[in-house]
């Protein structure tokens, strides 16, 4: 019986229907039962990156950067080109303040995905870490662009400053 339903693909569906509800428990920010709700989709399906790289999430939104790591590190195991995972341990290195792997992660991600402007965003903050401001500028730039894009107005706005926080910065340099 389970050939069967792994063959209809019920198995897929029902991951995927806890996978949602846990997006949509996220965005009521149950973070909680987000994590609760991921975890039945990882039990159904336990080969999907995504999953793994959405717990990953939830549990550094919570604070829990160790089980986070060791989620975005299964989902890179099982699919080394999953974004939110790269863009979840640049976050991580980042707060860290290992701003190498910060931009190696970072980095990774917006390979993976050009469209994010949290990446963007993030990389620019790391490079600037590290005291390369002209590559600084220019991320944050068409992060700023991105969010415009997207209607993010808190994020523009922070986009915004840093903009011109950097561009002050290489002037008087």
């Amino acid at each position: 019986m389970a050939r069967l339903t792994q063959r209809l693909g019920l198995t897929r569906y029902e991951a995927d229907e806890y996978y949602k509800e846990s997006l949509a428990h996220y965005e009521k920010r149950d973070v909680e039962q987000a994590i609760l709700t991921i975890d039945e989709a990882i039990r159904l399906l336990p080969n999907n990156a995504e999953y793994f790289a959405a717990r990953g999430f939830f549990y550094m939104q919570d604070g829990i950067n160790d089980k986070a790591l060791e989620n975005f590190d299964e989902a890179l195991k099982i699919y080394p080109y999953e974004m939110l995972a790269h863009y979840g341990r640049g976050v991580i290195a980042y707060r860290q303040k290992k701003w190498d792997e910060a931009v190696n992660h970072f980095q990774q991600a917006y390979r993976i995905d050009q469209k994010r402007p949290e990446t963007l965003y993030y990389l620019a903050l790391a490079f600037h870490r590290q005291g390369n401001n002209p590559l600084a500028l220019s991320y944050m730039q068409q992060a700023d662009s991105r969010f415009e894009e997207t209607a993010n107005r808190a994020q523009k706005r922070n986009a915004d400053k840093w903009v011109k926080a950097l561009a002050k910065i290489l002037e008087s340099s």
